[in-house]
């Protein structure tokens, strides 16, 4: 018994070593580059590929049907959380970096580097398809529908991304939002949501997503329905998700933070 409490007084001395170890890294300043890249480097890829299927679908004469376009940026999403969601989290998204701080599972100091990320990755990709294409198809931009008024997008724009938030906060609760079961619902649900809205409001549910094209085009008059539809949307479905699994766990930190490690840190061998 004698032995047995030193073993345990001996675990006990080891676990902070141990948690310290294996923990995620989030708070190394020095590695915060490599997040916010990711962040531009990614938003980049989901612009490129949802902005351009409106490009592209104006340039062949509606080759890129409308399921096409919804669902590739679904298919994008997906790619991008399997390849870099352990580095930053893969938020690729001004409204869920919002969800996620106000959720208490993000850093308020990160959130605007992060964005600034989206917006510059989102910037580059729209600059990127005007370069090679021209302002054809509205770059890609993201408009009411006809018959569509401002407030009635606008409503659209904030349901939409409640459900976008809720299903990104629900499964990173359970740290898989890196992963497998992640990486489908939210490729899925974008998917879901563009085969039946697209044609209401463009089902961006990213500030960043419609800005960029917005900008570099230079015509911002519905700009704003796509910036606070999505930041209201946000913030409902942080709501719903406290009503859902109550507060914030750890699983939830690592998924919206990402998995860099302590020892893949510069100097972590010291």
């Amino acid at each position: 018994m004698e032995s047995t409490g030193q073993d345990l007084s001996d675990a006990a001395q080891q676990q902070p070593v141990i948690e310290r170890q294996s923990a995620p890294d989030f708070f190394d300043s020095s590695l915060e580059w490599r997040r916010v890249f990711a962040e531009a480097w990614g938003t980049f890829l989901l612009v490129l590929v949802a902005a351009g299927g409106g490009v592209v679908t104006a340039m062949s004469g509606g080759r890129v049907t409308l399921g096409m376009m919804v669902v590739a940026p679904g298919l994008m999403v997906m790619a991008i959380i399997y390849f870099m969601g352990a580095d930053s989290g893969a938020h690729l998204n001004p409204a869920v970096t919002l969800a996620f701080a106000v959720r208490r599972d993000f850093p308020w100091k990160r959130v605007p580097g992060y964005i600034v990320g989206q917006v510059i990755g989102g910037i580059a990709a729209a600059v990127f398809l005007r370069a090679l294409f021209g302002t054809i198809g509205a770059l890609g931009a993201t408009l009411p529908g006809r018959g569509v008024t401002s407030g009635k997008a606008l409503a659209m724009e904030v349901v939409l991304t409640a459900g976008l938030v809720n299903t990104i906060l629900g499964t990173a609760s359970g740290a898989r939002n890196i992963g497998t079961n992640g990486a489908l619902a939210i490729g899925g649900y974008i998917a879901l949501a563009g085969l039946w809205a697209a044609p209401l409001t463009g089902s961006s549910m990213n500030p960043a997503r419609s800005l960029a094209p917005d900008l570099v085009r230079g015509d911002l008059h519905t700009t704003w329905i796509y910036l606070v539809g999505p930041a209201v949307g946000a913030l409902i479905g942080v709501a719903f998700e406290w009503i859902l699994k109550g507060k914030p766990t750890a699983a939830g930190r690592i998924a919206a933070q990402g998995t860099i490690r302590v020892d893949d840190a510069p100097g972590s061998d010291t």
